[in-house]
């Protein structure tokens, strides 16, 4: 599916795409969209939250009615803790699948919340497998639920769902999701994954602005939850049961970002809803990921390892070469790109989601030609430590 440019971000705002995993490039639409106030127990904002949680539960496909979706008020860490803090008892443990910084958040957030974890961290180049899940939960009768994070954003790699799912079910374990960043774009289907619950953001794949988080979950498991919760503000139980009852929010909402949000999740329905976004995204990075090689920059990852939401590239070998310049010339030509956070090596990522196309990618990919030739880099190889680290891990 390919969107004008023109369509994609109206010219007269002059601001730098966000090649990042969100906050990202928003609509004019979207932006629009706040410059109304709401009243937070008005009836008109009840029936925007009626309707945002109805449309989101659209995107899980069959199953959704076994399942109802409670937004939490803050950024998406605000919602992994909720859902964690939550939908496990006290005297639970859980299987957190990690491979990159998002997964050992999630462990570091069990610690904090004082309950029982086992963390398989698989570092930044492979996803967690099945076969691995299923030994782990063989060994270790105590664990009661599995942690997959769909998309780890600080390498960019897209995890198999599915196939863990499947290892945890198998085991009579719960599986709960960390969906941030690819929710809205990957399909996340309810009825193939049987999911205790699930979180991603407003401000992620659905292209809304930051200021909220949702859960979607079973319904037997929210009445389940009742008493789990750590927290007063981050109680899943106890918004869910007063949004059911009055259908209010139990604490201020971002209103504004509600109204945005609705005017973005239309947006998301009528480009096709999760299979029109993601072949956007995938076109973006197929588009983007080519161009880059090309120029003679390396991918982190094997391409089955791809994801459609952000691309980890090694930097240069080149002495020439400096990230920080590379950032702020990228910058000065309309491109705000992130910086790795990788451990072992150094990298940069740039992110394929947003109100961006195959014709911006394009664009990107002519502004790193032009930035590496105005730095004097003569090529964009990286080192030959960093493709061997990649290789023997890999390995």
């Amino acid at each position: 599916m390919t969107t004008e440019p023109a369509r994609i971000r109206p010219p007269e705002l002059g601001e730098p795409y966000l090649l990042t995993p969100g906050p990202l490039t928003t609509s004019y639409e979207v932006k629009r969209a706040m410059l109304r106030d709401w009243g937070s127990w008005d009836d008109e904002f009840r029936a925007m939250t009626r309707s945002m949680r109805s449309g989101l539960l659209d995107l899980i496909g069959p199953g959704a009615d076994e399942y109802d979706c409670v937004p939490i008020q803050g950024s998406g860490s605000y919602c992994v803790e909720a859902m964690l803090g939550s939908f496990v008892p006290k005297d639970g443990k859980v299987l957190v699948l990690a491979n990159g910084a998002y997964g050992l958040r999630a462990a570091q957030t069990m610690a904090c919340l004082g309950r029982e974890y086992h963390l398989l961290d698989k570092g930044d180049y492979l996803p967690p497998r099945g076969t691995e899940v299923t030994e782990i939960l063989q060994a270790d009768p105590a664990i009661t639920h599995v942690l997959i994070i769909h998309c780890e954003t600080s390498s960019g790699i897209l995890n198999p769902v599915e196939e863990l799912a499947d290892a945890a079910h198998a085991a009579g374990r719960k599986v709960l999701i960390d969906s941030m960043s690819a929710f809205g774009a990957v399909p996340l289907e309810a009825q193939r994954i049987k999911y205790t619950a699930m979180v991603s953001s407003a401000n992620k794949c659905i292209e809304g602005v930051p200021g909220f988080g949702f859960v979607i979950a079973r319904k037997d498991e929210l009445v389940a939850a009742k008493g789990n919760s750590h927290s007063l503000s981050l109680d899943v139980h106890a918004q869910w049961a007063t949004m059911e009852k009055t259908g209010q929010w139990r604490f201020t909402p971002p209103t504004h970002v509600v109204a945005a949000f609705l005017t973005a999740l239309a947006a998301h329905a009528a480009e096709g809803g999760v299979a029109g976004r993601g072949a956007r995204y995938m076109k973006n990075r197929d588009v983007m990921v080519a161009g880059m090689r090309d120029l003679g920059f390396e991918t982190l990852l094997a391409d089955r390892w791809l994801s459609p939401i952000i691309v980890t590239f090694f930097c240069p070998a080149d002495p020439a070469f400096d990230f920080s310049a590379f950032y702020d010339a990228m910058k000065a030509r309309g491109f705000i790109i992130y910086p790795g956070k990788l451990t072992v090596v150094d990298s940069f990522r740039i992110g394929c989601i947003g109100q961006m196309d195959e014709h911006v990618m394009r664009q990107v990919v002519e502004a790193a030609r032009d930035t590496l030739a105005e730095m004097g880099v003569g090529s964009a190889a990286p080192p030959a430590a960093a493709l061997e680290e990649r290789k023997k891990l890999a390995a």
